[in-house]
């Protein structure tokens, strides 16, 4: 079973995991196209019941933040009985570190990985705004052919955390053209490219008017690189200083291409490839040599974890 975290559940997420299924265990079914698993269309119950004839499968929808439903899923509905949590599809990219430190569809992999679960991260990262109708059914097969084949040759990492395998894997799809050519996307191993941005929001004047709220976030480019976002403030005190949240990610969206590292994420998704890049459940540790301060004069056998930090 392969619980799907998406804003669009009932479309792409749904297509993806029915067809992630067939696949990978054969499930049985009287059609796999896109056109007739679209719409997600089902009787909605507030309890629990038996599938009947001609059901194919259960959504569960939980309201919680991604990676509380991982955990409620892989626990409390379904314990013992899932292989494989799919998170995504996001529309919006998720490769580097500032994006990817903020994603909740990451967060949602994370949380399915330290539950000793197998997870994959799904991102589809946007160029164009919205991005044609067209670009997703080819989106759709590419994300199923890269998670078959990550299932069925899931790597090694001797630091794993699950029986010495890579712990998880996050994957960027770029909305383009070259998806509806051929041969389509190539795909390329990656790893994170380490960036970082500046202000991520702006102070504005307390407002009691009631305002639409959008929902631009790190991990998803506003519609608008140059509007205002209206989301609600963070920070509210009696004298009325409001904290508004305007990300500046002009330079995270659309960097200079000459800049970006070879073999990094981003660098992938602006050549128009696909990027799968492996992760651990931990935040980065610098080598051996970092276990020295400058001050000190140690040679390479002296440095090891565990050595007494002198006050």
């Amino acid at each position: 079973m392969i619980p799907v975290h998406s804003s669009d559940i009932c479309s792409q997420g749904s297509i993806i995991i029915r067809k992630c299924l067939v696949r990978l265990i054969g499930m049985n079914r009287a059609c796999d196209c896109t056109e007739c698993f679209i719409d997600g269309r089902g009787e909605i119950s507030q309890t629990r019941r038996p599938l009947r004839d001609n059901e194919v499968g259960e959504w569960i929808l939980l309201d919680g933040t991604p990676a509380t439903c991982t955990n409620i899923a892989l626990h409390n509905l379904f314990p013992g009985q899932i292989d494989l949590v799919i998170s995504g599809p996001n529309y919006g990219r998720n490769t580097s570190s500032a994006f990817s430190l903020s994603s909740g569809t990451i967060g949602a992999a994370l949380s399915a990985c330290l539950s000793l679960t197998r997870s994959i991260a799904l991102s589809f990262g946007t160029f164009h705004h919205p991005s044609p109708a067209e670009y997703i059914p080819p989106a759709i097969e590419l994300s199923v052919s890269i998670i078959e084949k990550l299932w069925n040759g899931w790597g090694k990492d001797p630091n794993g955390i699950r029986n010495g395998e890579v712990d998880l894997y996050n994957v960027n799809l770029p909305m383009v053209a070259q998806l509806l050519e051929k041969p389509g996307l190539e795909v390329a191993w990656t790893q994170i490219w380490r960036n970082n941005y500046g202000s991520l929001f702006k102070e504005k004047k307390f407002d009691n008017h009631a305002e639409d709220i959008g929902k631009a976030g790190p991990d998803a480019p506003p519609p608008s690189l140059t509007s205002e976002s209206n989301t609600p403030p963070v920070h509210s005190d009696d004298n009325g200083l409001v904290f508004q949240f305007s990300p500046q990610i002009q330079q995270l969206v659309n960097p200079d291409i000459t800049t970006l590292p070879y073999g990094t994420d981003a660098w992938a998704i602006h050549q128009s490839k696909a990027s799968v890049t492996p992760l651990r459940s931990a935040f980065a540790e610098p080598g051996l040599e970092s276990f020295c301060l400058i001050t000190e004069n140690l040679e390479g056998h002296q440095l090891a974890m565990g050595r007494i930090f002198a006050l």
